[in-house]
């Protein structure tokens, strides 16, 4: 069985649903048995570029050799999540970006996770995912039949993003390019202002 798009009726309905859950720059989480409920803020000690190295699981664009990866955890329904990933697009020729998706939101979120996951042309798929939920179709389709260790992959994505105390997708995670101390933000960014974050010059 497959997930539709959504039609023209309810397409406004799932823009205004997925924007609810927003707050300025980023998409905020629903209640769920995985949430951190406690958490006020993000818990910048718990945050460890090898635990996210060896516990996510996401997909890889961009610069595939470059020393520096920046990680990002998106939730498939996010609108902020797709106009990161439009911004980060002109920095794929000097880092190496991996997506790692959680599944926040709403039922789509998990389907479309696992969809993008297990593409073999992640790049060209999310484009194609992010262009539509941006125009308010809600995404692409995805199969409401995912494999166990795919589905078990973004519930450990998700559970990773709680323990940090995170509020809202996007939420990056990097090494800042001159410092080298690891650096967090949640909410989307323009691209000079995510260059200016990691650390690099948009312009070379």
């Amino acid at each position: 069985m497959h997930l539709p798009l959504a039609t023209p009726l309810t397409r406004l309905f799932i823009l205004l649903l997925a924007l609810g859950a927003c707050v300025f720059s980023g998409c905020s989480q629903k209640e769920s048995p995985d949430a951190a409920k406690s958490a006020k803020s993000v818990k910048s000690d718990n945050i460890a570029l090898p635990t996210i190295e060896a516990q996510a699981k996401g997909f890889s664009v961009g610069a595939m050799m470059s020393n520096q990866v920046v990680y990002v955890f998106f939730d498939p329904q996010c609108p902020h999540c797709g106009h990161l990933w439009n911004a980060s697009r002109p920095l794929h020729s000097k880092l190496r970006f991996v997506w790692i998706p959680v599944a926040w939101i709403n039922a789509a979120s998990l389907p479309q996770g696992a969809t993008l996951l297990t593409a073999a042309d992640p790049l060209a798929r999310m484009t194609e995912h992010e262009t539509a939920l941006l125009a308010g179709s809600g995404g692409i389709s995805a199969s409401s039949s995912i494999a166990p260790a795919i589905e078990q992959s973004i519930q450990a994505n998700t559970r990773l993003l709680n323990s940090f105390g995170a509020e809202s997708v996007p939420f990056i995670v990097a090494r800042h390019a001159a410092s080298g101390q690891t650096i967090h933000h949640q909410g989307a960014l323009t691209t000079a202002a995510l260059a200016s974050f990691l650390g690099i010059d948009a312009a070379q």
